[in-house]
C-alpha cells in the first residue's frame, strides 16, 4: 500500500503535479463558491471559452500566452455587462453569444495566425506537463486571490446575497463585481494547466455543489469545498499514473462521483436519506396518532 501511494513521488513531474493540482483545488473551490450562490455557474464555463483569442495572439507575438488569457477574458466579462446593460437581451443569453464568440474567434485566429499552439492541452488540460515556473506562477495567483477575499470577504458576502443592498450602503458594487470577475478569470487560467478550458467548470463548480449538500454556510461551504478538491485532484492524478488516462478527465470524473455521493447520502439532502427520513417522520406521526386514541 505505502509504495503505491509513493511511487508516484519519486518523479519531478507527479511532485509538481500534485502541488499544482491542490492549489487549483483551494482556489476553484473558493471563488467558484460565489459563482453558485449567485446561481452565474455558467460565467465560469463563458470566461473558460473566452480565453483562447488571447492564447492565440499572445502566443503569436511571443509574449506570456497567460497575459494574453488574462486580458481576453476580461474584455469578455466587459462586452457581457455591456450588452446585458444597452439591450434586453438577458445575461444567460448575452453568455452563449459572447463566449461562443469568443470561442469561435481564437479557433480562427489559430488558424490564421498558422500558431504552433497545443490547442488540445489547453482545452482538456495537461497538468503532468507542468514546469516549476507554471507552479510558482498558481502559488502566486493563488495566494493573491486568498488574500484578496480574506480581506474583503463581509463585503463580498453581502454583495453576493444582496447587490442592491450592497449598493445601498454605499459599497461599489461595479468594482466589487468586476472585481469577482477578474478573480474568476485569474482562476480559470491557473486551472487551465491542470484540466483545460473544456473541463474546468467542473473544477470551479463540482466540489462546491458537493460541499453545498452538505453545509450551509458560506465559508463552510469553501472550506469542504476545498478539502472535495484537493481528495478529487489527488486521486484522479493518481488515476491517470496507474490507468494511464488523460488526467484532466480522471480529475473532473472522481469530481463528478463524489458530488453523486453526497446527492444520495448527504445527511439533509440526499436523495435516499431524505427518503428515509421521510419514512421515519411518517411512522412516527401514525404512532403518535395511535396513541391519542
Amino acid at each position: 500500500m505505502a509504495n503505491w501511494l509513493i511511487e508516484p513521488l519519486s518523479f519531478e513531474f507527479m511532485r509538481l503535479a500534485i502541488a499544482t493540482a491542490v492549489m487549483v483545488g483551494v482556489l476553484c473551490s473558493v471563488v467558484g463558491s460565489y459563482l453558485i450562490v449567485q446561481r452565474m455557474a455558467l460565467l465560469g464555463d463563458a470566461i473558460a471559452h473566452s480565453v483562447l483569442p488571447g492564447l492565440a495572439i499572445a502566443f503569436f507575438l511571443g509574449v506570456d500566452i497567460l497575459v494574453g488569457a488574462f486580458i481576453s477574458g476580461t474584455i469578455s466579462t466587459f462586452v457581457v455587462a455591456w450588452i446585458q446593460s444597452q439591450s434586453r437581451v438577458k445575461i444567460d443569453a448575452a453568455l452563449g453569444l459572447v463566449y461562443s464568440g469568443f470561442f469561435a474567434l481564437g479557433v480562427t485566429l489559430i488558424t490564421l495566425l498558422r500558431s504552433k499552439l497545443d490547442l488540445n492541452s489547453f482545452l482538456f488540460g495537461d497538468i503532468l506537463g507542468v514546469t516549476s515556473a507554471d507552479a510558482l506562477r498558481t502559488f502566486i495567483i493563488t495566494i493573491i486571490v486568498l488574500l484578496l477575499v480574506k480581506l474583503f470577504y463581509k463585503e463580498l458576502l453581502f454583495y453576493t446575497f444582496d447587490p442592491l443592498g450592497a449598493q445601498a450602503i454605499g459599497l461599489p458594487g461595479n468594482f466589487i463585481h468586476f472585481g469577482l470577475m477578474a478573480a474568476i478569470t485569474l482562476t480559470i487560467i491557473a486551472s487551465m494547466q491542470a484540466v483545460g478550458v473544456v473541463l474546468v467548470v467542473s473544477l470551479l463548480i463540482g466540489p462546491g455543489i458537493t460541499a453545498y449538500l452538505l453545509v450551509k454556510e458560506l465559508h463552510l461551504m469553501m472550506g469542504l469545498g476545498a478539502i472535495i478538491a484537493v481528495i478529487a485532484s489527488v486521486s484522479g492524478l493518481y488515476i491517470s499514473y496507474y490507468l494511464n488516462v488523460p488526467s484532466g478527465p480522471a480529475i473532473v470524473l472522481v469530481v463528478s462521483g463524489l458530488f453523486l455521493l453526497a446527492l444520495l447520502f448527504s445527511p439533509s439532502q440526499g436523495i435516499l436519506t431524505k427518503a428515509g427520513t421521510a419514512n421515519r417522520s411518517t411512522k412516527i406521526l401514525r404512532q403518535i396518532k395511535q396513541w391519542r386514541r
